[in-house]
């Protein structure tokens, strides 16, 4: 096997794997950015029902971090069998279906430690900030 087509190979697959991780930051970054908009919203025009559309973002954003982590690790699956040999890099194989049988499921992501500790407290807030809309109601 040819050495530099397997770095070749490697550099692709490393570059889908950098932009999975932005895209995770930048996931990240949006959803507390409406989740405050939500709150601007139900603080300013006194229309506290806004809180409660806080917790969609919040829901789809960690839905759609986990699929980018999950997607990650399977390409991170890839990288290492290319680099170990047990993938050639004759025709430069992007494909990750191989690997979705040895990597954790997408539930299995959407519940890491990294996700549920950062979308579990945004969770948390917006839960404070309805439980406090309720009882001032």
């Amino acid at each position: 096997m040819d050495s530099s087509k397997q770095i070749a190979h490697l550099g692709f697959i490393q570059g889908v794997i950098n932009r999975m991780g932005s895209n995770s930051f930048l996931l990240k970054g949006w959803s507390i950015t409406l989740v405050a908009a939500c709150f601007a919203l139900a603080a300013k025009d006194a229309e506290r029902k806004f809180l409660l559309l806080a917790y969609f973002p919040v829901f789809m954003f960690w839905v759609l971090d986990g699929y980018f982590l999950y997607q990650e690790r399977l390409y991170r699956k890839l990288y290492d069998d290319v680099a170990t040999g047990e993938i050639s890099s004759e025709f430069f194989v992007m494909n990750t279906g191989v690997e979705a049988s040895y990597a954790p499921s997408l539930l299995a992501a959407m519940f890491s430690r990294t996700l549920l500790i950062f979308h579990g407290c945004i969770l948390f807030l917006v839960s404070v900030a309805v439980y406090f809309y309720v009882l001032s109601s």
